[in-house]
């Protein structure tokens, strides 16, 4: 019985898996133009299934060498004689127990080297020896970034691209790891871990770009919903399931936005978890999947909140965008945004603009921060004991507001306007998160998010609250956002909503809760 992976290579016998071939596809084409170029993506992402299905897949046509830095530690980039005598090694050590004779061949053309010129004379003998092209394929190349002497490897392999019509060498080189190549000075000069020396190399016009010749890739490594379905049309004939399959594939790229571990992370959730007598494959089955991966620890959120954690910068650039709804233009220029789409936190909206790139994540590094709140401030707990707004099972939202009104008048009514604008939505969710916790759960709207306004939908059992978050920029803005809240109550089919309206005037600002009742919806208003 085949099982959803998370962890390492996905076997097809062994394992549920899409049908990526539309990209393999694209990839090879990119072979056979003899492109040099880097599957930069962030972690977990399918880097390493891909590289091991191209080699697969090329197998019959050309020499394929695939190998890891992973496991080879700093000492392979020691100096450059060490890394030199031993790239054919670490080159061959796939073939060691499936191809001796191969195996052997490719380690004699590292014996006795000692420098870079040596080696581009064995890379250029071993293509003039093989009857067939090579692609060198070369996984978890960040174990190497952090080192000069990998960049003048690349330098090798640059210049004997640039002289291939005349000297053999390798039809393609593919390199995989989280960093864009082209990025590797900066994060080199980041990191500190080289000699003065070989940073006024690798800032030498010599050095300056080692892998400026490598193509662009421009292959969609995401899974979309067509892409998802593939797997879930073998789940659902090997296990004699029903579902709608269209359905479930959609909600799973509505949470993940088709990222790859959290794809099938999901789809093992409801596998493994859920109770098989439920209707676990459907719409509450992924929200239901979804809360709990949000409630583990797993290798990818420790890298996220590792990265947020790590980078003041990084971390204040997110918070402009999921607390105070920034809209930023998508700009890789930006080196802290070129960072974060790195990393995997960021994408591009239809609008061109910055978004947290699946709404699992967002609602990862929503809890991080109000849990950083919490531990450092809070106050907003000490208002929030759940048994005083929940009756018979029924959160009463309107004495959750008025409460938080109270929060706001006697914890923060002498801050100053740029503390509550900055905070404000921050301190809100840190205050309904221990309300709901455990038994409702929230989301975000991204659509509905900008720096005035925050749209936020909260499930509590089988009712749903919407509550609009907004500024006060006057008597015209609040018409046009109790609008635009009732637009929204319409699209969510729900009679009743809830705004808070955070007023920074000093003199005129009035704290104040009403109803008020708009084309036979109502509205509860609460001024803090």
């Amino acid at each position: 019985m085949k099982k959803f992976n998370i962890a390492g290579v996905c076997i097809p016998d062994e394992h549920y898996m899409v049908d990526t071939s539309d990209k393999i596809k694209q990839i090879e084409m990119m072979i056979e133009d003899g492109s040099y170029f880097t599957i930069n993506r962030s972690r977990q992402f399918g880097k390493t299934t891909t590289i091991s299905m191209i080699a697969k897949y090329l197998k019959d046509k050309y020499v394929v060498l695939k190998t890891s830095f992973e496991p080879t530690g700093e000492s392979l980039f020691k100096d450059e004689e060490t890394f030199c005598s031993n790239i054919f090694k670490i080159i061959a050590k796939d073939l060691e127990y499936t191809d001796e004779e191969f195996y052997n061949k490719i380690l004699s053309y590292g014996e006795g080297i000692k420098g870079y010129d040596e080696l581009s004379r064995r890379i250029t003998k071993m293509s003039i020896d093989f009857n067939k092209l090579i692609v060198l394929l070369i996984d978890e190349v960040d174990q190497a970034s952090n080192n000069a002497v990998f960049l003048k490897f690349l330098g090798v392999l640059r210049s004997k691209y640039m002289d291939r019509n005349i000297i053999p060498t390798f039809k393609s080189v593919i390199l995989a790891g989280v960093h864009d190549i082209k990025s590797l000075k900066l994060l080199i000069n980041e990191q500190k871990v080289i000699t003065a020396d070989e940073a006024r190399e690798i800032a030498s016009d010599r050095y300056n770009s080692p892998w400026n010749i490598a193509a662009d890739f421009e292959v969609d490594m995401t899974f979309n919903p067509k892409e998802i379905a593939t797997m879930l049309v073998e789940y659902e004939k090997e296990n004699k399931v029903d579902m709608n399959i269209e359905q479930v594939s959609q909600e799973i790229y509505r949470y993940t936005s088709g990222y790859p571990f959290l794809v099938s992370k999901v789809c093992k959730v409801i596998d493994e978890k859920l109770p098989v007598e439920s209707e676990r494959w459907g719409i509450q089955g992924v929200e239901q999947a979804v809360k709990i991966i949000l409630k583990e620890n797993s290798t990818l959120f420790e890298s996220l909140i590792k990265n947020l954690e790590n980078d003041e910068k990084l971390y204040n650039e997110i918070y402009d965008i999921v607390i105070e709804g920034r809209r930023k233009i998508y700009n890789l220029d930006n080196q802290i945004l070129n960072k974060a789409s790195m990393y995997g936190i960021i994408s591009e909206d239809k609008n061109e603009k910055v978004k947290v790139h699946n709404i699992i994540f967002e609602k990862r590094i929503y809890n991080y921060m109000i849990s950083k709140r919490e531990t450092s401030i809070g106050i907003e707990s000490r208002y929030a004991e759940r048994n005083k707004f929940v009756n018979n099972g029924i959160l009463h939202m309107e004495l959750v507001l008025e409460k938080f009104q109270e929060l706001m008048m006697q914890e923060y009514r002498k801050k100053d306007e740029d503390f509550i604008e900055k905070k404000g939505r921050l301190i809100f969710l840190a205050f309904i998160k221990p309300i709901i916790n455990g038994v409702g759960d929230y989301f975000i709207e991204p659509e509905m998010r900008d720096s005035k306004k925050m749209d936020i939908v909260i499930k509590y059992g089988i009712e749903k609250h919407i509550i609009e978050l907004k500024i006060w920029h006057g008597e015209k803005y609040e018409e046009r956002g109790v609008e635009q809240l009732l637009d929204y109550m319409k699209i969510q089919k729900e009679e009743t909503g809830y705004m808070v309206v955070f007023d920074f005037r000093k003199e005129k600002k009035e704290y104040k809760n009403e109803w008020i009742e708009v084309e036979g919806r109502r509205i509860f208003e609460v001024v803090v």
